[in-house]
């Protein structure tokens, strides 16, 4: 008994030591705090700022060492991500932006995180409280009002000019790595599409291509976790409004590559990340920490293997929301099967909520050369089919603020050379996707349309 109570004494002057040993967390008035309505920053002041801020509120048992030094590297490390503090002084873009990943970090449950919510349940957000931030942010009302018109030579049909969308090609196999050493895949632009996306949060359409491995994965349903070799590339537009009201993709913006090599990175989740911007193409970030970035906003989606999409797939699945069987359901009696061609470009159609993506099959495919720079349509040989596959959209349950393929509502074909059937143009429209027979009129102004789509501009 004595020795035991020796040892008590000594973890009891232990334990009042450590209490000494207490690195401060630096505090201060805010300098710029986020510019938003009251009621919005009543959320983030109850639910954000104890970590998110320069002002941080400790409860009492927060101050006991050693669970004082876990929560101050909490709230260092929180403000390193984002401090409301602060975020004012930066564009208002760059606070809604900021905003519109909090508010998903909500959504999927990462923030506040749950081992501070059990201990502090008031900073946890109310499904009320979510849907004040989410009206604030209103994506798709903001996103209309900024969407750029397209004018100038092109734009008659409702196209990109070739100002507008035009780059000057870059040679992709000089590109320069990653700041992490993760080089640009210069095959990536072959890569067949996974999945679109409509994003109103920030004004962009986006092509989310897959190599090989990753469309057999997807293919089959075997996407949790993804298989090794698994290899993503995201490519995205600015959107421009055409004439017709339609949006279609505008400036290239950006190649954000994802590849799954669970052993080579195992340190990032198994998946290596990069990210290039601009027509040159230059990696993104200032060193090799951007990668915290990237890791940080796929951490609530660990459950689905890091992967916001959902596949474009008629595999089966058990879990909901991880492949969109919906968005996949062409009949198999349609003379081609398009979701398995390459892609050209997409629109969106703000007014129906409805979104469409131009295939080519492999004759069509071969006269598409995105890099020319032309921002004019190809001159499609004989052979050559197109696909117009138009959906209905649906709000992405992965992301607020961007919509995805839902519903097939219409698929056409444009079948190029003198052996084309049904004077070239077959149209299936309607809830079972039956053949129409449109007036030879309508017939020939959609296969005009079509056939004029220009490729969406890559660097």
């Amino acid at each position: 008994m004595a020795k035991f109570g020796k040892l008590a004494i000594a973890a009891i002057v232990v334990f009042a030591a450590l209490q000494c040993v207490r690195p401060g967390i630096p505090a201060g008035p805010a300098t710029a705090e986020i510019l938003a309505p009251a009621p919005v920053k009543q959320i983030l002041y109850k639910s954000c700022y104890s970590c998110h801020s320069s002002q941080p509120r400790l409860a009492w048992f927060d101050q006991i060492v050693p669970g004082y030094w876990l929560v101050r590297h909490d709230v260092l490390t929180a403000r390193q991500h984002l401090d409301f503090s602060t975020l004012g002084s930066k564009p208002a873009a760059a606070q809604k932006a900021a905003l519109y990943e909090a508010v998903n970090m909500i959504q999927l449950g990462a923030m506040p995180l749950p081992s501070f919510a059990k201990l502090h349940p008031e900073a946890g957000v109310t499904p009320e409280e979510l849907a004040t931030l989410k009206a604030y942010l209103d994506p798709w009302a903001s996103a209309q009002d900024h969407v750029q018109p397209v004018t100038g030579a092109g734009s008659e049909h409702g196209h990109l000019s070739p100002a507008a969308g035009a780059p000057a090609t870059t040679a992709l196999s000089s590109v320069s790595p990653e700041w992490n050493g993760v080089p640009l895949d210069p095959d990536f632009e072959n890569w067949k599409l996974i999945s679109t996306t409509d994003r109103g949060d920030n004004n962009t359409l986006r092509f989310i291509l897959g190599n090989e491995i990753a469309v057999r994965a997807a293919e089959s349903g075997n996407i949790s976790p993804w298989p090794d070799g698994t290899r993503f590339a995201k490519i995205a537009w600015q959107e421009e409004r055409g004439p017709d009201g339609l949006i279609y993709p505008g400036k290239f913006y950006q190649v954000e590559l994802m590849l799954k090599y669970a052993s080579r990175y195992r340190s990032t989740a198994g998946w290596g990340w990069g990210r290039w911007r601009g027509l040159k193409l230059q990696p993104y970030g200032a060193n090799s920490r951007f990668v915290e970035e990237c890791t940080g906003c796929h951490r609530p989606v660990r459950g689905d293997d890091q992967v916001y999409t959902l596949p474009i797939s008629s595999a089966h699945s058990d879990r909901a929301e991880l492949l969109n069987n919906r968005a996949a359901s062409l009949p198999a009696s349609l003379p081609w099967q398009p979701l398995q061609w390459s892609a050209i470009t997409m629109y969106v159609n703000p007014a129906n909520h409805t979104t469409a993506t131009l295939y080519a099959n492999e004759a069509a495919a071969h006269a598409v050369h995105p890099r020319a720079g032309t921002g004019e349509a190809p001159a499609y040989p004989d052979g050559a089919v197109l696909a117009l596959v138009t959906w209905v959209q649906r709000d992405d349950p992965h992301w607020f603020g961007a919509r995805i393929p839902d519903r097939p509502e219409c698929v056409e074909f444009v079948q190029v050379g003198k052996n084309a059937k049904h004077g070239g143009y077959r149209r299936f429209d309607g809830a079972e996707l039956a053949e129409e027979s449109p007036p030879v009129t309508t017939a020939e102004q959609r296969m005009k349309f079509i056939t004029n789509l220009p490729p969406a501009p890559m660097p």
